[in-house]
């Protein structure tokens, strides 16, 4: 895929690095020269120093030919306008803005939006570490990696069905640990109820 990363900071040079090593064509653009400079000394990808939203900077960064764009600077108002911009100017198929203000994702969403909030992630996975005596694993079946996430059942879930669980986009439904230690698999005509205690089981395909 030919993906542009708006945004140089810490989050886009890791996704930027990530997305070349799989082979992918990458151009990553920022204000910041500091920024652009500190990419791995591996990283195959282009780079172009200028304002995000300068419509002429996005041209020169590759934009109209590409697959998909990350957008990952830590200003969400920059994030959501520069995303729009993608979107419906350029016409970009796929659109992914980082978002820091959870609070703020159905604005993005309401655009059209597919949006990845890092305070979101990262509350999820510290509450798991701190409340779950499993720690979550990653499986590899062939060339798919799968995350598996353990968290704990909030209390508006409590007596509903563990699907209606899952909060964000893409994930999976692998099982449900009670409260006693009994794992519970879901599989398609078994309806698990979420009781006080209980712990989600959800997988994500990650590679």
């Amino acid at each position: 895929m030919n993906i542009l990363v708006i945004g140089g900071g810490l989050l886009g040079r890791r996704v930027a690095e990530m997305l070349d090593a799989a082979g992918h064509d990458v151009a990553v653009i920022d204000e910041s020269e500091d920024n652009i400079a500190q990419l791995d000394a591996d990283f195959g990808g282009v780079t172009s120093v200028g304002f995000p939203m300068d419509l002429k900077n996005l041209r020169s960064a590759g934009i109209e030919s590409c697959d998909a764009v990350a957008v990952t600077t830590s200003d969400d108002n920059l994030n959501i306008t520069v995303g729009q911009i993608a979107k419906n100017y350029f016409q970009v198929p796929k659109v992914v803005a980082r978002i820091s203000d959870p609070y703020r994702e159905n604005i993005f969403e309401s655009f059209g939006l597919q949006t990845v909030c890092p305070t979101n992630m990262a509350g999820e996975k510290l509450i798991s570490a701190l409340t779950s005596p499993i720690q979550s694993q990653q499986v590899t079946f062939d060339t798919t990696t799968v995350a598996l996430e353990v968290r704990p059942v909030e209390k508006k879930f409590f007596g509903r069905e563990a699907a209606e669980a899952l909060l964000r986009p893409g994930d999976g439904l692998f099982g449900v640990i009670k409260a006693e230690g009994q794992f519970v698999l879901k599989t398609p005509d078994r309806e698990i109820l979420l009781s006080p205690g209980d712990s989600i089981v959800s997988s994500r395909k990650i590679d």
